[in-house]
């Protein structure tokens, strides 16, 4: 098992990664497996299932099916063009660049009834030739975090032998491995992701490639600082993480201000990122859009209020971060729609506390201790999105994953790495209990605060 940190975390668009980047890029793959055939469709249809029928419009996942049938990427999007692109097939009906009919009233569609097979995340995209028979169809699977298989890979997923081993130097595929690992090889959990890194790419690429994973997080959270507003969708959320930071740097120099303000920060810093993503702006997902937040706020809580703190480790952070978050995704999920919000915000949180943990000095024990506490500590979370929305509650469940991240940290580093509960048990539990959650509590809005919520 390995995953790179470039799949844990990649460069996209607001406001959802499994409802809104993995449709986009599976849309396109139908594209260039269609373009591939000698045939010529003249019409595609979309049929969203399961969480992405039932929050696929407030997440603008028919948007971005269209936006991919019509070769947009979510590395590459440009907004300007999106919207006159959207606009060219509303009128027309006819994809851009080729001969091929789709009217978005009536090719895409919101299946509600039919379950998925697979994973809850589905889609099915079809192209009939002029008689109306199949030429070619595919179901898709957006499995979180952008992650995109057909149901032919995802099959293959699901029967794959879990025991098998990458072709990295450190291919541990548990907590209690990756310890083993680095007690014995007298390395950091960070160098030992870097070396696995390593095979795949050169030093340079390496660095250049986490460089620019920070400056995106950083400029989305810098973005989401100084903007203001209404967030779109229809629920009339205003923006808030400008307030509330503006009136944290009028405090800053008072010395009636209590020691608990530091919570606001991070609080204002995660706020930030997610308004930014509910408004559909470019993010990184960290492991994914819906937690997009916690990361990026921990770390410019490191940099910004914790004395000594040295940008020179950011890619220790984040490579941390990406190892922890690899096991999760490996072992159990990262999806909302498949586990709830504990493998979303969960996962995010302990990412953010191991590497939080790791920069201020953390042994590979107080790493995996603090990956566990936050974990622990999301385990049952549910994903009930208002309207479908990622704003409510997700917003501010970024901020508190992140003070509970830094919480985490901070416990893990006050002992000496030994506790009870291991990181494997912790992730083992949000699968199962994922497994066991009610549909109704996981990115359907057909349960929790989604219908809880009085209509005003």
């Amino acid at each position: 098992m390995f995953l790179s940190v470039f799949e844990m975390f990649k460069i996209g668009i607001g406001p959802s990664s499994s409802h809104t980047m993995g449709p986009m890029v599976a849309a396109a793959r139908f594209m260039d497996a269609l373009s591939q055939k000698d045939v010529r469709p003249a019409r595609v249809r979309v049929r969203l299932l399961g969480s992405l029928a039932f929050t696929g419009k407030g997440h603008a996942t028919d948007r971005a099916c269209i936006l991919g049938l019509a070769g947009f990427s979510p590395e590459t999007y440009d907004a300007v063009q999106a919207e006159a692109a959207l606009a060219d097939i509303a009128a027309h009906h006819v994809l851009p660049e080729t001969t091929i009919a789709f009217d978005p009233a009536t090719d895409l569609i919101f299946d509600y009834d039919t379950p998925s097979n697979g994973h809850a995340n589905a889609m099915e995209i079809t192209a009939l030739n002029a008689a109306g028979a199949t030429v070619l169809s595919e179901v898709y699977y957006s499995i979180g975090g952008g992650f995109v298989l057909t149901a032919a890979e995802f099959e293959c997923a699901q029967n794959q032998d879990a025991s098998a081993r990458s072709n990295v130097p450190y291919p541990f595929q548990s907590s209690l491995e990756m310890l083993d690992m680095a007690q014995k090889a007298s390395l950091s959990i960070a160098q030992m992701k870097r070396a696995n890194e390593l095979t795949r790419r050169t030093s340079d690429d390496l660095d250049a490639g986490i460089t620019q994973i920070w400056s995106v997080m950083n400029a989305c959270l810098t973005r989401g600082l100084t903007a203001e507003g209404i967030l779109p969708g229809g629920l009339s959320v205003k923006r808030r993480a400008r307030g509330i930071f503006d009136s944290l740097v009028e405090q800053q120099h008072s010395n009636l201000a209590p020691p608990h303000i530091v919570n606001d920060w991070i609080s204002a810093y995660a706020m930030a990122v997610n308004e930014e993503n509910a408004a559909g702006g470019q993010v990184v997902t960290a492991p994914t859009n819906g937690a997009a937040g916690v990361i990026p706020a921990c770390i410019r809580y490191w940099l910004d209020h914790v004395p000594e703190a040295d940008p020179v480790l950011i890619p220790d952070f984040l490579l941390t971060a990406a190892a922890i978050g690899g096991l999760i995704k490996h072992n159990a999920s990262i999806s909302g729609a498949e586990c709830g919000c504990q493998a979303e915000v969960g996962s995010a949180s302990a990412m953010a506390a191991a590497g939080l943990c790791a920069v201020l000095g953390g042994s590979p024990a107080q790493v995996e201790n603090a990956a566990e506490i936050a974990l622990e500590h999301h385990l049952g979370m549910t994903c009930d999105p208002v309207a479908g929305l990622v704003q409510v509650p997700c917003i501010e469940r970024n901020g508190l994953g992140a003070i509970k991240a830094v919480a985490a940290a901070s416990l893990a580093l006050h002992g000496d790495g030994s506790h009870l509960v291991p990181l494997d048990s912790a992730i083992a539990t949000l699968w199962q209990t994922g497994r066991d959650m009610s549909h109704k509590y996981k990115e359907t809005s057909l349960g929790g605060l989604a219908v809880n919520i009085p209509n005003c």
